[in-house]
């Protein structure tokens, strides 16, 4: 990309919104990846004297080659594409000037550093506020602003524990296995996105700006309401004899429930039996002496006697093709599934395609590498992913030439003196 134009386009829902965006990782970065695909003009802020160690999905893979750095993580690149990135030295006094000038022409400004970090660099809420009244600043960490914990510093898999996420999954007798990596992280970045957008839409009617404080823990937690709400009403804990199981429905709703082995390497089959009507279309169609049993007619039987029927059904579908018996389940009227890999559902799946979930961008770096897109379409305005995430410093100079008026002689000499 040369000159000014801008990644996302212009043309989106969010046309007209600017971003001043020192938000990394995940969470903070993922918010501001939706909004930049919506046509907000979003300007990474970075660091330029610690190359980018601001944020760890710079140098995080996955990788495409063999080449690693910066300008190459491809975690970076699929939460910050369409943005445009500078690098400013904000321990200067020539850096903090400029970036109080850039706020001013900024709509918001977000953030996901500790909490009372931008505090002390001399731009918290109220200096920003002093700086420009109506600007929406959104900060994003792991307790939030306030609060005991407020000065506790956390990462996402500390997180995820500490909201009871880890807590909830695994099998029984064996140690909580936890969600993956940082789930929280991206619910996290939803919520952030809602905030922004319903405080853009409180200032577009009151003329007023907002501090937005989010924490990850609580949205991780929120992630819990089946498990919270049977902990305060049934005095149930979340591990108990026999629970949590893998797979298997929660609080004996459905049987069977679970993922079953399937014919071939690493191959399975997600099977769903909502109600006595599933079982018996499963029934018939996988036959066999053992689901016979007229103690499997209802769910109480079923949830009784798991075990067994799950064996049962291990039994039968390891001599199953995946696919062929997901097909022959669903057209039985059983709910089920492949359990598809990734090059399945992204490359073989004309339905994934028709959606567009995964432009391809051209990163300077790395080349052309697919992203990941939104999950929704506007018939108006629809979201747009066009550009890469840039470069370590890429759009610097155009942006203090554009929105702040630097010349080339002055641009020059502030990279001279470390300042850019």
């Amino acid at each position: 990309m040369s000159g000014m134009e801008r990644p996302s386009g212009g043309s989106g829902a969010l046309a007209g919104v600017r971003v001043c965006d020192f938000g990394g990782q995940l969470a903070g970065a993922g918010a501001t990846k939706i909004l930049a695909a919506l046509g907000a003009e979003v300007i990474r802020v970075e660091d330029p004297v610690t190359r980018g160690r601001w944020d760890a999905m710079r140098g995080v893979g996955p990788f495409v080659d063999d080449r690693r750095g910066v300008d190459l993580g491809g975690g970076f690149n699929n939460h910050n594409v369409g943005k445009l990135g500078i690098t400013l030295n904000t321990r200067t006094e020539r850096g903090k000037e400029l970036l109080a000038r850039l706020v001013a022409e900024c709509d918001v400004v977000t953030e996901n550093f500790a909490a009372g970090v931008l505090e002390r660099w001399g731009f918290g809420y109220e200096r920003l506020r002093e700086i420009r009244p109506d600007v929406v600043y959104v900060s994003n960490c792991g307790f939030g602003h306030t609060g005991p914990q407020r000065d506790f510093k956390t990462w996402g898999p500390i997180v995820q524990a500490l909201s009871g996420l880890t807590f909830t999954a695994g099998l029984p007798g064996e140690e909580p296995s936890g969600w993956g990596f940082s789930y929280m992280d991206h619910i996290a970045a939803y919520y952030m996105t809602v905030a922004i957008l319903a405080a853009l839409h409180h200032r577009s009617v009151t003329g007023a700006g907002a501090h937005v404080d989010l924490a990850s823990t609580s949205a991780g937690l929120s992630m819990l309401h089946t498990e919270i709400l049977d902990s305060t009403v049934n005095g149930r804990p979340s591990r108990r004899e026999g629970e949590p199981h893998g797979n298997r429905a929660d609080f004996g709703s459905m049987s069977p429930h679970g993922v079953y082995p399937a014919e071939g390497d690493d191959r399975w089959v997600a099977i769903a039996c909502r109600d006595d009507a599933d079982w018996q279309a499963l029934r018939s169609l996988v036959g066999g002496e053992t689901l016979s049993s007229p103690d499997l007619d209802h769910l109480a039987g079923r949830l009784a006697h798991a075990d067994v029927l799950d064996a049962a059904l291990s039994e039968w579908s390891t001599s199953q093709d995946a696919t062929e018996a997901a097909a022959r389940l669903v057209a039985a009227g059983v709910p089920a599934s492949v359990v598809a890999t990734p090059p399945e559902r992204i490359d073989e799946d004309a339905e994934m395609a028709d959606w567009g979930l995964f432009p391809v961008v051209d990163h300077p770096e790395m080349g052309r590498v697919r992203v990941e897109g939104l999950p929704f379409h506007l018939s108006l305005t629809d979201w747009s992913i066009e550009a890469a995430a840039p470069c370590l410093g890429q759009h610097t100079d155009d942006v203090l030439q554009r929105l702040l008026g630097l010349g080339p002689d002055e641009l020059r000499e502030l990279h001279e003196e470390g300042v850019l």
